[in-house]
């Protein structure tokens, strides 16, 4: 019975060691994970997404910060570091951006890294986190139009101000600045740096200054101290950059560029129509509008449906030139090029401008090369341009001229047309109404063109 209690004695003790073993290992394994995420709201080793936004505002960017915050969402990245240096862009493509950071399920954090001006600061103010430079710059935000002059037309303001304010507002910043970075017809006094904003001025913030008023939370001078700021620790940085194919597509669907593409396309095509150069000019114009839906096929504006539309619209032209068809093939023709144009672009209303411009200074440029070549046309297929002129020893008619004052005789009555012998030679001729019998002497009194009027001198009886 001695060794039955032994037994019983020892797995008592097992079991109680068993228990303070289990116990022990239950507190250190939470303690070991809320180690691992006490760290200021990061973790060791968490994926942080860099993506720059350095270069104007457009639809290229949109299309690439589209990507990039897809990638970032699909990785499970902690944070998106969005570094931000721009002075403006399209309003439509900021809208676009803007969304896209608001709506992130990855955090961003804005870092202004120079300027974040016009567009720029409204994609800063939709980051959950907005960070500055020391030396960085935020605001003057106005719509302005290509040319950079000040839009001033009520309902634009008055749109862009209230998205500026709904951006300010999302994070707790005072929506007042955001009015005074986009309306130049307001006055505000910002007592915390002293000073006011006075009429005719848009706002623009330093970075101490954004500090100051609540529009940055903190400075900082590199995405490594924004991280440190984070409490995310080694981590493991994806730097996003844009690929060779979004870069030329970037590049191709600037307004500028867009335009100029379009007059090459115009002009080029029109040329080789009026002045055949071998295809040279073709190849060119067509080269100009092969670019300017590449760029936006690439960044997704444009599918083949625009395409073909396009091209259909050239092969209606071409046939106009050579089938009659009293205009219908050109308006066709004119309409399916404009609606290709006009759908492949990110804005009708940008595409409809730049298509203006480009028709004004193609039709300069045609008229010019069409002027200057013009013997070289292709219009002279179809029309004589050949002329027999009197200088060239060509008369179309006999120059009855040399008849004036000329006297003859009628050689059939003149009732009051018949035929006189003039000189040695038959001419039809007219009187002045008068009858004058055959055989009698007459004189040419006018010759008009073709038509010889004669009178008679004396009367044969």
């Amino acid at each position: 019975m001695k060794w039955v209690k032994r037994l019983i004695a020892r797995g008592t003790l097992s079991v109680v060691v068993g228990l303070i073993f289990m116990n022990l290992l239950g507190a250190m394994v939470p303690a070991a994970f809320a180690a691992d995420s006490d760290t200021g709201g990061g973790k060791i080793g968490s994926t942080v997404y860099v993506i720059p936004a350095e270069q104007p505002i457009e639809s290229g960017l949109e299309k690439f910060l589209k990507r990039a915050y897809k990638e970032a969402e699909e990785a499970g990245a902690e944070r998106i570091v969005l570094v931000i240096d721009t002075l403006g862009g399209s309003v439509v493509s900021a809208e676009g951006i803007g969304d896209l950071v608001r709506t992130s399920k990855v955090p961003t954090t804005a870092l202004v890294h120079g300027r974040a001006v016009s567009a720029g600061t409204y994609i800063a103010l939709n980051a959950d986190e907005l960070v500055m430079e020391p030396n960085s710059v935020i605001g003057s935000a106005a719509v302005v139009d290509g040319t950079g002059t000040l839009i001033d037309n009520p309902k634009t303001v008055a749109y862009w101000t209230q998205k500026m304010r709904a951006a300010a507002e999302i994070n707790g910043r005072d929506p007042n600045l955001a009015t005074a970075m986009v309306n130049p017809n307001v006055t505000l006094e910002i007592k915390p740096l002293g000073r006011t904003v006075e009429k005719g001025e848009l706002l623009a913030l330093s970075a101490a200054d954004a500090v100051k008023v609540g529009y940055a939370d903190y400075t900082a001078s590199s995405v490594d101290e924004v991280l440190a700021h984070l409490g995310i620790e080694q981590p493991n940085l994806v730097e996003v950059k844009a690929s060779v194919m979004e870069r030329i597509s970037q590049f191709l669907t600037q307004p500028a560029i867009m335009t100029l593409l379009l007059v090459i396309g115009i002009a080029g095509v029109a040329i080789e129509l009026i002045v055949p150069g071998f295809g040279i000019p073709g190849l060119i114009g067509l080269a100009g509008f092969g670019l300017y839906f590449f760029g936006h096929y690439i960044t997704g504006f444009a599918g083949m449906e625009e395409i073909i539309l396009f091209v259909i619209g050239v092969v209606l032209l071409i046939a106009e030139v050579f089938v009659s068809s009293f205009g219908i093939l050109g308006i066709l023709g004119s309409a399916s090029l404009i609606a290709g144009v006009v759908l492949a672009a990110p804005s009708p209303k940008s595409a409809f401008l730049s298509l203006f411009v480009a028709l004004l200074a193609a039709g300069v440029i045609v008229f010019i090369i069409a002027k200057r070549f013009a013997h070289k046309g292709v219009w002279n297929r179809f029309i004589l341009s050949e002329s027999l002129t009197t200088e060239q020893g060509y008369v179309s008619t006999a120059d009855k001229a040399l008849y004036l004052g000329m006297r003859g005789r009628s050689v059939t009555p003149l009732r009051p047309a018949g035929t006189a012998i003039i000189g040695e030679q038959r001419v039809d001729v007219v009187t002045q109404g008068e009858f004058i019998a055959a055989n009698a002497e007459i004189q040419v009194i006018k010759v008009e063109g073709t038509r010889v009027v004669v009178q008679q001198l004396n009367e044969n009886i």
